[in-house]
């Protein structure tokens, strides 16, 4: 009760347990510690701006207003408008080698409503979902938020231990997701070899296991090779989550889902009571641009961007980190991962770090099960060059001092 007689609500009675087990702030925290202006910033893996389309979208807006067709302006349908679908079913064609059917392709707001999709279509509560370890930490929040059991299952520098997953399936381990960044992943920057790909759609097959891929980097290679994806390798098997995000820019939330049509007819439906559709202007948006070839471009432009960054920061990171640190050497995408030596705990040099002006995440986030003390992630995506190697040397100072014993 107020002083003045007037009832309060019980927020602890009110509010659902499951929104905060274990799910934290760490979404919210790398968003407000990458936006400090006086901080060189490591934290969030966010594209640079520099890479976003210019003056040609508003072009295009014009050009729509103009049209008289009010479908850009419109509520549109759940699994998005037919020119938009058809453009990103051409575009899987030209990339993967396989043109999804109209009920195996939903368009979404964005690749993580695609994981929160995922979760009311298949998930009940105490359920066993796979991830990898480390991890994609906004998957860790959204299957949390169902209640499930998030178990890790290891990586390397050739990505998903295949041989350890093997190892808990055959022994009668029955999850009902693995979740996979297979492509320059997040954290690690890790891929996955070619000849695991083969045995993980294998073993999917064999035990009756659905992959969820996330490609959100697929596109930031910087090199020409790129394996085949695991719904390209397997359809039956795999839905593959994708965003515009990077490729696009992030304000325009969009992504998309592609798999079984058993699968995606039940996305559509959890999408319904959702959000009902995705953004039909960002979607009409994303068409034109992309059929003018204006999104290969842009992409093209960014990869190379990302690729210098990266290739600054490993040889900063070469010059600056003393011995007994290790670190992955990324094909792609926006992401470094760093060990520390044993005693070293990245949690406590990230406090020390900001006083340095320095900001990066500490590893636990990145996985369901407490590990991680010792490492941390490094974003190189959106950061001034001069910060990249004024940032690695504070970093080296800091990781000597403490390997030292020092504060």
């Amino acid at each position: 009760m107020t002083s003045d007689g007037t009832a309060t609500a019980e927020w602890g009675r009110i509010l659902a347990s499951r929104t905060g087990a274990g799910v934290g702030e760490g979404l919210a925290s790398i968003l407000s510690l990458s936006g400090a202006g006086d901080v060189i910033s490591f934290s969030g893996g966010f594209p640079d701006p520099a890479t976003f389309p210019g003056e040609v979208l508003a072009d295009i807006v014009r050009e729509l207003v103009l049209s008289g067709d009010a479908s850009a302006f419109q509520y549109g349908p759940t699994e998005g408008l037919p020119g938009p679908r058809d453009f990103i079913a051409g575009r899987l064609q030209d990339r993967e080698g396989r043109r999804p059917e109209d009920r195996e392709l939903v368009i979404t707001s964005g690749a993580i409503e695609a994981l929160e999709l995922l979760g009311k279509a298949c998930l009940d509560r105490a359920d066993v979902v796979l991830v990898e370890a480390p991890t994609y930490l906004g998957a860790i929040m959204a299957f949390r938020s169902f209640e499930t059991d998030v178990r890790a299952v290891p990586i390397d520098d050739d990505g998903l231990r295949v041989d350890l997953l093997e190892q808990a399936l055959s022994v009668g381990e029955r999850p009902k997701l693995l979740y996979t960044i297979p492509d320059h992943q997040n954290p690690a920057g890790v891929s996955l070899s070619m000849e695991r790909r083969l045995a993980l759609v294998d073993m999917a097959r064999r035990y009756g296991l659905l992959l969820i891929e996330d490609v959100a980097y697929r596109e930031m290679g910087f090199g020409s090779e790129r394996p085949d994806s695991l719904w390209a390798l397997a359809p039956d098997s795999v839905v593959q989550v994708g965003t515009f995000s990077k490729t696009f820019f992030p304000g325009v939330r969009l992504g998309w889902a592609v798999g079984p049509p058993q699968v995606v007819t039940e996305l559509v439906r959890a999408k319904q009571v959702t959000d009902q559709c995705a953004g039909a202007l960002g979607q009409r948006l994303l068409e034109e641009y992309g059929r003018r070839g204006l999104l290969e471009a842009q992409n093209e432009r960014a990869r190379a961007l990302y690729g210098a960054r990266c290739r600054l920061l490993l040889d900063a990171l070469e010059n600056e980190m003393p011995a007994g640190v290790a670190w992955t050497r990324p094909g792609g995408g926006f992401f470094t991962w760093l060990t520390l030596p044993e005693g070293v705990s990245a949690v406590a040099l990230a406090e020390r770090a900001m006083e340095q002006r320095v900001a990066f995440v500490p590893g636990p986030p990145f996985f369901p099960d407490g590990q991680g003390d010792s490492n941390l992630r490094l974003a190189f995506s959106r950061i001034r060059e001069d910060d990249i190697v004024e940032g690695a040397r504070r970093l080296g100072v800091m990781i000597r001092r403490a390997m030292e014993g020092g504060a």
